[in-house]
């Protein structure tokens, strides 16, 4: 399996764990103890998404280590679309789940300016890696 799939599967992950996170945070609890074991399991929820976050920005880093010139660059490149494409697919679901319209809002102007930069990333590639 290649690296960018893993990654755009780790992206997908993350935006699962975080989609889950804010169904979670909109569900009315019944009781106090209810809410309390709720919060509970949305912090862990929150703690595993940072830590498969920074394990994945880690392998991305990792992957650029040792390079220089051409080859950093095209690295460079190639990791920076795999980490904007999950950060398109983290928006496209705090779109449709973001219970407020700042959520929203940053959301879309995030699809738009990390698709803006995909498509200058992927030109660059093509362009210069041919």
């Amino acid at each position: 399996m290649n690296k960018e799939l893993l990654y755009g599967i780790g992206g997908l992950i993350i935006g699962l764990v975080i989609m889950l996170v804010i169904q979670n945070n909109n569900q009315p609890m019944r009781d106090n103890q209810q809410r309390m074991m709720g919060e509970n399991e949305m912090h862990n929820d929150i703690m595993h998404s940072e830590s498969s976050m920074d394990s994945s920005m880690e392998h991305m880093t990792d992957a650029l280590k040792g390079k220089t010139g051409d080859e950093f660059d095209q690295a460079f490149l190639t990791e920076m679309i795999v980490h904007h494409e999950g950060a398109v697919a983290m928006a496209e679901l705090a779109l449709q789940n973001a219970n407020r319209q700042e959520i929203k809002d940053l959301s879309q102007a995030i699809i738009s300016a990390q698709k803006t930069e995909i498509t200058q990333m992927n030109s660059w590639l093509s362009e210069w890696y041919k």
